[in-house]
């Protein structure tokens, strides 16, 4: 978003200190003018902020313009990879497992600590454990490209919230599996999610959204009464409960295509991983 060139210049230094080969680098200005880069790392300004889906989208584009890419990772602006063996540690896990889609890092404030809702797991389970998901984090993960180029691009529309669960879910559909490493880490600050405007709002539309383009017809209603009810448990103050269920109308009201469901085998694998798609 172009706010934050010092944090921008310690991540990008980070990745510079990676062991092996430079990796090729983009960074994606939202509707603004990037600062100065290394001479080494492509800019892509994009004329308006198309949300965190469609900018991944753009930078996916310009890294296939670019060649040579069979492996994406994606960083927020304001985190740093405090090791430097994280880019070895994706190529030898993509290589050494051929059906790998996609891997999530595990996030970790400044004190080594991870939020429970970083960890893509029921209930936050221990951040320390490496394993199969059915989900992964946004702000730090890799994915095997020719992933995207079989199951399409982030959703657009969705502009920010879930837009990882929706292309995990067609992964997953498509054959694919996708691992939490706790040793792929990045470090990035202890920051609430409702600190976005749109946090409430979004996350109900685009959770309808999810059920109405990806679930078998019987589990759509069991899934999007199970969220409304964690919701309410959760007691969000009372403007955000109204953003949450202006969002969940306008998503019921909207349509969000293509539908394409997923198979019941794709549940019941979800199911055996500890979150069949009604959690």
């Amino acid at each position: 978003m172009g706010d934050r060139p010092a944090e921008l210049g310690v991540l990008l230094a980070s990745v510079a200190a990676q062991e092996g080969d430079p990796a090729t680098v983009v960074v994606l200005g939202q509707g603004v003018k990037l600062p100065l880069l290394p001479d080494d790392v492509v800019g892509v300004e994009l004329p308006e902020n198309l949300g965190i889906p469609g900018g991944r989208n753009a930078g996916m584009d310009r890294l296939r313009e670019l060649g040579g890419v069979d492996i994406v990772v994606v960083l927020d602006d304001d985190g740093l990879l405090p090791r430097t063996d994280t880019f070895r540690l994706v190529q030898e896990a993509f290589a050494a497992n051929p059906r790998l889609g996609v891997a999530g890092f595990r996030i970790a404030d400044e004190t080594g600590a991870s939020q429970r809702r970083h960890v893509p797991r029921p209930g936050g389970k221990n951040p320390m454990v490496s394993g199969p998901v059915t989900t992964f984090l946004g702000g730090g993960h890799a994915i095997r490209m020719t992933v995207i180029d079989q199951v399409g691009d982030f959703p657009t529309p969705f502009f920010y919230a879930h837009e990882e669960t929706d292309f995990a879910w067609r992964a997953l559909d498509a054959g694919w599996e996708i691992d939490y490493r706790a040793d792929m880490v990045l470090q990035h600050p202890r920051t609430p999610a409702s600190r976005h405007k749109v946090y409430y709002r979004n996350t109900a539309r685009n959770r309808v959204w999810l059920a109405r383009r990806h679930l078998p017809a019987a589990l759509i209603p069991v899934y999007l009464a199970a969220w409304a009810a964690y919701t309410l448990v959760q007691r969000p103050p009372l403007s955000g409960l109204a953003a949450w269920w202006t969002g969940f109308f306008e998503g019921l009201r909207v349509p969000c295509p293509p539908r394409q469901p997923m198979r019941w085998r794709t549940v019941w694998q979800m199911t055996r991983l500890g979150r069949p798609p009604v959690i």
